[in-house]
């Protein structure tokens, strides 16, 4: 059976970091398997998921999401994968429909795909 999500070799350096935050990173997780990350704060887990959700790009290595890879199918991957963060994830210095539209661009909503839902005052 083909694991729902692959990694392989999957390294992260910051930019002007002397640190790796995933340094070499390989496991699968099987369809149907329960899987948690669990680690101190900075030992690379909410890095390791913004790769999986397509918001970071990896330094180097690969991963599979249902057999779809970030190279050639990132739209259906980030369609298929979401994070919530544990805190708030509003800017305050922006609108609730600039926050709106920041959050869909990230998922690549531009023009109309991203405005068509809002609800006229």
């Amino acid at each position: 059976m083909q694991p729902i999500i692959q990694i392989q070799q999957l390294t992260k350096k910051y930019k002007g970091a002397d640190a790796l935050s995933l340094d070499d990173i390989t496991f699968d997780i099987k369809t149907g398997e329960v899987f948690g990350l669990m680690g101190p704060n900075g030992a690379g887990k909410t890095t390791l998921i913004s790769i999986l959700c397509g918001l970071l790009k990896p330094t180097s290595g690969h991963f599979t999401l249902d057999g779809l890879t970030y190279a050639k199918d990132a739209q259906q991957i980030k369609k298929r994968i979401g994070v919530v963060p544990q805190e708030y994830a509003l800017y305050p210095t922006l609108t609730a429909r600039e926050n709106l539209d920041y959050f869909g661009s990230m998922y690549g909503l531009r023009g109309n795909d991203l405005t068509k839902n809002y609800r006229k005052p």
